[in-house]
């Protein structure tokens, strides 16, 4: 297994202990360098099943794009800030330069926002978050993956081939685009066997209690149980986050972290020890000194894509 270059010695795999290893520090971002790929978009999408919602979402296309032979796929949420020069991620920079290298073979990458409730996507967003995100990020239901797959992605194939094979497919975000990230491939591990959490959000967000106090829909806290008590799914999943993350009437969100982790690392031991066959979770953390913010993450990215295309020859 490759090692993760400076950040080797703070990531622990299935056996290791988080409380023991120093916290990774990390820089503040640099700017974006010229990209030798190309950026395109932003372009709308009106979905079926956020009735009255619209998102943007841009396509990253590789200089050695070459139809004939599809690339891997990436697909990042909060596009809006995945993509921002400004931002702490600039993931098609990431992309760019990792390419070039040949240090990742070819890869796609969409970004898209979260839905907002209007006709026209908000020109003046920004970076800021559209008003329907929690409903979408947030929710464990399936409506989110079934946009993700029957709308999304066959919008972005009438232009741009890239893998059917999930284990070249990646699926990313922080905060609530973690979860969300999670939730697709986990109920669809045939169409994503990577996923890349930063700050997830594996807390009560999505909780909506009934009249008489009983849960009427449960919140992203559910997941280190389902985890547990569900087979395995053939994922690898990279998992991020800050000891100086939020602590808020929805959890805490370190902890929630570390409870993913566990379950994760239970679920193989567990299958371990039964003798169950079939597949067992690929995962990797680092947890940094940092708070509620993308810059973490975007500072570890580039070794964070090596390890999920690790067993992948370039390609280039």
């Amino acid at each position: 297994m490759r090692a993760l270059g400076w950040a080797a010695a703070l990531l622990v795999g299935s056996s290791g202990m988080a409380a023991t290893k120093p916290m990774l520090q990390v820089a503040p971002p640099a700017p974006a360098p010229a990209l030798q790929g190309r950026l395109e978009g932003p372009f709308e999408l009106h979905s079926r099943f956020y009735p009255g919602t619209v998102r943007r979402y841009w396509v990253y296309v590789p200089r050695n794009y070459d139809p004939k032979r599809p690339p891997n796929l990436l697909l990042f949420q909060d596009g809006q800030r995945a993509v921002a020069a400004q931002g702490s991620l600039k993931v098609p920079a990431v992309l760019d330069s990792l390419i070039a290298q040949g240090a990742i073979p070819a890869t796609l990458g969409v970004f898209v926002t979260p839905g907002n409730l209007s006709a026209r996507y908000p020109d003046d967003l920004g970076m800021e978050n559209p008003n329907h995100r929690p409903q979408e990020y947030d929710a464990l239901s399936d409506d989110y993956a079934r946009m993700t797959l029957d709308e999304l992605l066959p919008a972005v194939a009438q232009r741009w081939r890239f893998a059917a094979d999930p284990r070249r497919r990646a699926i990313g975000g922080t905060s609530s685009g973690a979860i969300a990230s999670w939730t697709v491939a986990w109920r669809h591990p045939d169409a994503f066997g990577n996923v890349i959490s930063f700050i997830g959000s594996y807390t009560s967000i999505g909780l909506k209690l009934g009249p008489d106090g009983a849960p009427v829909a449960y919140g992203g806290d559910t997941y280190p149980g389902l985890i547990r008590k569900s087979p395995i799914r053939p994922i690898r999943v990279f998992l991020q986050d800050g000891t100086h993350d939020l602590d808020n009437e929805h959890g805490n969100w370190f902890l929630a972290n570390q409870q993913m982790l566990k379950s994760l690392e239970w679920a193989n031991s567990h299958a371990d020890a039964e003798k169950v066959a079939g597949p067992r979770y690929d995962v990797k953390h680092a947890w940094t000194e940092g708070t509620h913010s993308d810059a973490d993450g975007g500072a570890i990215l580039p070794d964070v894509l090596r390890w999920i295309w690790r067993d992948q020859p370039a390609r280039n």
